[in-house]
């Protein structure tokens, strides 16, 4: 099995990091990307205490989203900070993990996470449109793990 740093080549990681910086040319949200061959535990736990790794929680107005896969042990999750997590519908995340998960199933990956961050873009866009004012809180590259 390919490790987490090798699973995307560099041409896919880097079409991902565009459709992050796309995404939030129009919001004042961020979103990352972090990728690990194992997760051990429950997958939102475990994304979670990336989250808070990454700093995510640490966004001025609380609008980080984060997308975490482990690639061997087959698990993702889709994680929004409380101040999206308070505006998007209840299964919002849902949705997005659904459509990823079609894509995922027929070994898409580039293309389900391109979908994923562009859908939370557009929620981002709606509730938290950009600002002149602001700035890049966090990096657009992805992240990886063990």
């Amino acid at each position: 099995m390919p490790t987490a740093k090798k699973f995307f080549t560099q041409d896919q990681k880097n079409e991902i990091a565009q459709a992050i910086s796309e995404a939030e040319l129009t919001t004042s949200g961020e979103i990352r990307v972090h990728i690990e061959n194992k997760c051990p535990g429950d997958v939102l736990d475990r994304a979670a205490y990336i989250f808070k790794h990454l700093n995510m929680h640490k966004t001025q107005l609380r609008n980080g989203v984060l997308f975490y896969l482990a690639i061997n042990s087959k698990k993702f999750a889709i994680l929004g900070d409380k101040g999206i997590n308070a505006v998007v519908p209840e299964n919002f995340w849902d949705r997005i993990k659904k459509e990823m998960q079609n894509h995922f199933e027929e070994s898409r990956f580039t293309q389900g996470l391109v979908e994923g961050i562009k859908a939370s873009g557009n929620a981002l866009k709606e509730h938290f449109p950009y600002q002149e004012d602001d700035e890049n809180e966090l990096s657009n590259d992805i992240s990886f793990g063990k």
